[in-house]
């Protein structure tokens, strides 16, 4: 994780993923256009936030930890673009489809 991720960190029940990279070349060597690419619905988790918060004001911790890989929704999150050039997106726990194993 790049320095400035490290100081971004996420609130209650958000969680900081960066997306893995759209495959843009072929087994055999051909590039492919941006526009046959297809949609990039993983990454891996950077930072997770404490939880949400319950009625007592307790927090309930997060099922996913940082370094899990999971699938994200097409649509969605919110991009953070840090001072290192890195894309980041941010979602709420209860967005998350599924982790992969």
């Amino acid at each position: 994780m790049s320095g400035a991720a490290k100081r971004l960190i996420p609130l209650f029940d958000r969680i900081l993923i960066k997306k893995f990279e759209a495959v843009s070349k072929t087994k055999g060597g051909i590039v492919l256009p941006e526009k046959a690419q297809d949609k990039v619905l993983q990454g891996t988790v950077v930072a997770v936030g404490q939880g949400a918060r319950l009625q007592d004001g307790s927090f309930a911790a997060p099922t996913i930890k940082v370094g899990d890989k999971v699938l994200l929704p097409e649509y969605g999150g919110t991009k953070v673009n840090v001072e290192d050039n890195a894309e980041y997106q941010i979602f709420r726990e209860s967005d998350i489809i599924a982790k992969v194993e």
